[in-house]
């Protein structure tokens, strides 16, 4: 989850599936959390590798926007992937959670910046499927990149609210990585490591537990089913975020499964 001031998403995976969210956390008596954190001990996860392809070195995120945004709402998304790798930001950062993604076989990845496409037109319509999303995916560049489309307020996609965003990757001569990103805020309020669906994933590949979705809820030190853990407060705006990048920007990302710890990682 990535919080940015004016704008939300929500997604499930890691990578960029890109989420904007302003969220406040009601937090309980610290004596109340000492006593069920006590109670609550996290259990060993462990994501198998299945010998597939993961996105690793230089890798470009190319962006879609699909329906009318504003400069501030783009603005949001590329100072995040900006944060990624930008480890002069005050600590907590968003470049050292992303940085958990080193552990996994093959070392770094570094993403870059690539197209960014405008489609305020809705040239496939409001309503889409999820061949419509590969479609407008399609139209960036194939080659070790992440096509992301991201789809306006107003914009709904087959399954949208059981989900408000996916990943995967097309077949055939032209394959490519791509992710849908949708913004919840008016129709249903409150990949990296498995690109190829031959990752890091736990179960069975059609309904994968992935790096990110394996910690969900979990935001802070201490999180327990119903408590997102130990989080920051911005002083000014009241928003809880654990991860601070670019430009004076406050995130709050989700705990990412640590391949070395067998455990979920988070920032504070």
């Amino acid at each position: 989850m990535i919080m940015g001031s004016g704008y939300s998403f929500a997604t499930h995976s890691s990578l960029l599936l890109l989420f904007i969210f302003v969220i406040t956390i009601a937090e309980p008596s610290a004596a109340t959390t000492r006593k069920l954190t006590a109670l609550v001990q996290q259990q060993p996860l462990t994501l198998k590798y299945h010998n597939g392809a993961l996105l690793k070195g230089n890798v470009t995120v190319n962006l879609i926007w699909y329906g009318k945004f504003t400069p501030i709402q783009r603005s949001i998304i590329v100072d995040f992937l900006l944060s990624l790798k930008y480890f002069r930001a005050t600590l907590p950062s968003a470049a050292l959670w992303w940085s958990t993604t080193e552990k996994y076989k093959g070392g770094s990845s570094t993403l870059v910046i690539g197209k960014q496409i405008l489609d305020e037109n809705l040239s496939l319509g409001k309503n889409l499927k999820n061949s419509h999303l590969i479609a407008l995916a399609s139209k960036a560049g194939h080659l070790n990149s992440v096509n992301v489309v991201l789809t306006a307020k107003d914009v709904t996609v087959e399954g949208f609210c059981m989900r408000c965003g996916t990943h995967g990757s097309t077949r055939g001569k032209t394959r490519f990585t791509y992710a849908w990103v949708g913004n919840s805020e008016t129709q249903c309020p409150a990949t990296v490591t498995n690109p190829y669906n031959n990752g890091y994933f736990q179960g069975p590949p059609d309904a994968p537990l992935e790096a990110v979705s394996a910690c969900t809820g979990v935001f802070g030190s201490g999180a327990y089913p119903g408590y997102a853990g130990q989080v920051l407060v911005d002083k000014t705006t009241g928003a809880s975020y654990n991860a601070n990048g670019v430009n004076g920007r406050k995130y709050l990302v989700p705990a990412m499964w640590d391949p070395r710890t067998s455990a979920c990682s988070t920032l504070v």
